[in-house]
């Protein structure tokens, strides 16, 4: 797996290097094993300070289960971090990950593979902390282990996932989920390649009376703003079409003609180099090849499946539209396998390094 176009530079310790929050996401599946995977990484610790939010005994738990060199450090709170200096470990090998408890202790009595309330309520509750001690500058980004729809559902949360929630605590409404595939051997364009969704998670059924004219084109726009803020100094963006064959001509839908094809005018006007509609089979492939730097699918599986058909452990879900930071990887909490300490961690350390690569950026535009 190749690395995110970043460079590695010293130990985690250094207080020159951005400040990353892993979140434990849903403590029945494997978020707690690949966040102390990750954490463990030589990769990741040598670009950016690490600190998890969730509670110490889970994570103590999936350090024991994947036999991690790491020791579980609880801290105070989010202020502790900026200043914060990694004790000397027990020995040479063992790393050190301080932890903001950010949730209730009945998490840790859940079992593994359950949608448990209490498990849904931690999640929420540590990526509300986390996302808060961003807004904050407290922390310069924020990297989501997954956490479970149904087990939020049973808490009486009405959100479908991090997307919604993030959007709300942030207090934005132009917002949108992206996959990201850096530049490798599949993937063509030199910045990567980025797929954002119009609608997010729905039902299909509802897809056709989600869509706007005016909704397409934001969504134009914040890939348009992405793809410049990892360094494309021009963007070509693919804007798919919904129906087969792009409609054919009206017979099998006028969403082509009557909102895709002006929303894509209407950002041309405004300097946005983009195409569309086109139908989305052909798109994907065109834009694999490096025909284009990012597309705008019309819904959650028109440009899932095509990632993560092509790059699973390296697609990585980025939150656009946030005054924040936000990455997760692109894989769920696969309850089939929690507790069992196979979980690969290379989509969480890829997210993270993205996280790190997005708060550089941030503070050179602001610089």
């Amino acid at each position: 797996m190749q690395s995110s176009p970043i460079q590695e530079t010293s130990s985690s310790a250094h207080p020159a290097l951005p400040i990353i929050a892993l979140t434990m996401g849903d403590a029945a599946g494997i978020g707690p094993e690949v966040l102390v995977r990750a954490a463990a990484d030589a990769r990741l610790r040598s670009v950016c300070r690490l600190v998890a939010v969730g509670h110490p005994a889970v994570l103590e738990r999936a350090v024991r289960i994947t036999n991690m060199p790491l020791r579980i450090e609880e801290v105070e709170s989010f202020e502790v971090i900026a200043d914060w200096v990694s004790p000397q470990p027990a020995d040479d090998e063992t790393e050190i990950l301080p932890c903001v408890k950010s949730c209730e202790d009945d998490v840790v009595e859940v079992p593994f593979g359950s949608i448990d309330r209490r498990a849904g309520q931690a999640a929420y509750d540590c990526l509300v902390a986390a996302t808060k001690a961003a807004l904050a500058g407290k922390i310069d980004g924020i990297c989501t282990a997954p956490l479970n729809k149904a087990a939020l559902r049973a808490v009486g949360l009405d959100y479908p996932g991090h997307t919604e929630i993030l959007g709300h605590v942030c207090g934005v409404d132009e917002f949108a989920m992206m996959l990201y595939l850096p530049q490798g051997d599949i993937v063509r364009s030199p910045r990567g390649l980025g797929v954002v969704h119009a609608t997010l998670h729905t039902s299909i059924r509802s897809v056709p009376d989600l869509l706007s004219q005016d909704g397409i084109a934001a969504n134009i726009r914040l890939m348009d703003s992405f793809m410049r803020r990892v360094g494309c100094e021009t963007p070509r963006v693919g804007v798919c079409a919904l129906n087969p064959h792009a409609g054919e001509e009206g017979l099998f839908g006028d969403e082509e003609s009557r909102l895709i094809a002006p929303a894509v005018q209407q950002c041309r006007q405004n300097r946005i180099d983009s195409t569309g509609p086109i139908p989305a089979d052909a798109l994907l492939r065109r834009a694999v090849g490096g025909e284009f730097d990012g597309v705008v699918a019309m819904y959650h599986d028109q440009g899932h499946i095509a990632l993560k058909l092509i790059g699973f452990d390296r697609a990585v879900n980025i939150t656009l539209g946030l005054p924040i930071v936000r990455t997760s990887p692109s894989h769920g909490t696969a309850f089939d396998i929690a507790g069992q300490g196979v979980a690969s961690a290379e989509g969480m350390i890829e997210a993270a390094k993205i996280a790190v690569q997005l708060s550089l950026s941030a503070d050179s535009a602001t610089a």
